[in-house]
């Protein structure tokens, strides 16, 4: 599987497998180890490197006692330790799982007891809130200090990474793991409730880097992948150092949040040529004063996922930068996207058609598939779909629906097996006895010139149900500028669709993994400026 579009099936892995022996060890035993694996900051890791730190951190956990199918939390920035931690976890047959590095302490404290994990990997940024709550997490051994840290000044609980790491040897033998052995949670992105974790079996990455990176894409050894979002995102990890790892190309990391200034720089330093996107950050990009300046003819494709891409960010991306987007969609539940566009056939507006290996289709109320043109809820079936959510029996149920996921997204299926987005079945608003869907208000308001973003949300008025909208404006907010976009939405759509309620806001809240975080939308803060 080194070349070309080769697709894997299930029956196709060995019994005895393991990831990290597939994605790391396997580029040594075929020369290519030399290679580079890794450019972080002005670093450049070969894959020689990348299996060596992936060997020591697995020796140092089999010295913290870390033992097969237990859970070991990644709470690190970017960078190589947070890819040779998870690597080296799974090389050991033990369980990884990984958070964002900008939570409060008692998020850490979520996590940790909801995982059970008796080792954390911390570092500076998230190192004092993790320890802030480590008495309130019973199951929590050790915590695995990255970076340069002076023994003298860990607390009880922390040891150093560092220190530990020249005590073993960069020499390790994988665990016998079967394919069917867990190696992964994949949390949700928790927009709506407490993140849950979709637990993964050592083939299910496997599954989904043969049929989207490889049949799909196109992944590529010449490839150099750059992540918007952080790793402890799958979409952005599993694209940035797992896909490329399968072809033996390398991926671009970096510890600062993405902003258009550190993701122009970047580019321009380290020439990629695969950009993982998500339509927030490509809307900014696009809107930045010097985008016209700025030279992206090293990228020949840019993926975007994790919400919906509007028309109007896409199309100003073409025209801004030329560079082709891959709109598709997937979840935590099916490992990675099950819905793409393809190269050279991109519809902006669709997610694409689906990915091979996968079923996809649209359900309507009475349970019968739809027909083209009809709306209903998307059921996805995969051989890379999870087993279950971690401790979450009725949640489960509902969701992972004998070899379905039921994905709780409305869509339409054009006559041509293309896919459009109509919104969350649960975000969908009825209004007038009509259900509406946000999206599509948000989509026709982002065409007036004076709206930079949006999010449409539901409030009740007199027990009725009512689109409100919050709007970042590009210019002053005014009075007279929320009735324009009211008549300007009413004169485009079917008028009960336009915005009651217009509220000016600085910017939309959003979740660690960039998705516009509606449930803080509801009800307003106190802070937004009505209008």
């Amino acid at each position: 599987m080194s070349g070309g579009r080769t697709l894997l099936s299930y029956e196709d892995i060995p019994e005895r497998f393991n990831l990290a022996t597939y994605f790391v060890d396997r580029h040594l035993e075929e020369g290519r180890g030399s290679r580079v694996a890794l450019y972080v900051d002005d670093r450049k890791h070969t894959y020689a490197e990348v299996a060596r730190a992936t060997n020591r951190i697995g020796n140092v956990l089999q010295a913290l006692e870390v033992r097969a199918d237990e859970r070991v939390l990644l709470a690190l920035s970017d960078g190589l330790d947070f890819v040779a931690a998870w690597y080296g976890t799974l090389k050991i047959g033990a369980v990884v799982a990984e958070t964002y590095t900008f939570l409060q302490p008692k998020d850490y404290a979520y996590y940790l007891n909801y995982t059970r994990a008796g080792v954390v990997i911390v570092d500076e940024t998230t190192r004092a809130k993790v320890a802030a709550i480590a008495d309130e997490c019973p199951h929590l051994r050790y915590r695995v200090v990255a970076g340069e840290v002076s023994p003298a000044g860990l607390a009880p609980g922390e040891v150093a990474l560092a220190e530990i790491s020249q005590a073993v040897a960069d020499e390790l033998d994988a665990a016998d793991t079967s394919k069917d052995d867990i190696a992964l949670w994949k949390f949700t992105t928790g927009s709506t409730g407490a993140p849950k974790a979709a637990v993964h079996c050592h083939h299910d990455p496997l599954i989904s880097f043969a049929s989207y990176a490889k049949a799909v894409i196109g992944y590529c050894e010449s490839d150099i992948v750059m992540p918007v979002p952080k790793l402890f995102f799958g979409y952005a990890r599993d694209a940035t150092v797992l896909f490329t790892f399968g072809v033996g190309a390398a991926g671009v990391i970096f510890p600062e949040r993405s902003t258009p200034d550190v993701l122009f720089e970047l580019i321009r330093r380290h020439r990629p040529t695969i950009l993982v996107q998500v339509p927030t950050m490509m809307n900014a990009m696009a809107n930045s004063r010097d985008a016209e300046e700025q030279d992206l003819s090293s990228i020949r494709l840019v993926i975007s996922s994790g919400e919906a891409l509007p028309v109007e960010v896409h199309e100003r991306w073409l025209r801004t930068f030329g560079v082709e987007v891959l709109e598709g969609i997937g979840s935590s539940e099916a490992y990675h996207i099950y819905i793409s566009n393809r190269p050279g056939e991109a519809r902006p507006g669709s997610v694409g058609k689906v990915v091979p290996g996968y079923r996809a289709r649209i359900v309507g109320p009475d349970g019968t598939e739809a027909a083209a043109g009809e709306e209903g809820e998307l059921w996805v079936s995969g051989e890379s779909t999870g087993l279950l959510y971690w401790a979450d029996h009725q949640r489960t149920k509902r969701t992972f629906f004998g070899d379905d996921i039921r994905t709780g997204d409305v869509f339409v299926r054009d006559t041509d097996g293309y896919f459009w987005y109509r919104g969350r079945a649960d975000e969908l608003l009825k209004v007038g006895g009509i259900f509406v869907a946000p999206l599509e208000i948000e989509a026709c308001l982002r065409e007036h010139p004076d709206v930079s973003d949006c999010a449409v949300v539901g409030y009740e008025a007199s027990g009725l149900q009512l689109p409100r909208a919050y709007v970042v404006a590009s210019g002053d907010p005014s009075a007279e500028l929320a009735d324009l976009l009211k008549q300007f939405v009413r004169a485009r759509l079917s008028p009960h669709k336009y915005p009651r309620d217009v509220q000016f806001v600085d910017e939309l809240p959003k979740t660690p993994s960039g998705k516009i975080n509606r449930r803080a939308l509801s009800p307003p803060p106190a802070t937004d400026r009505a209008r």
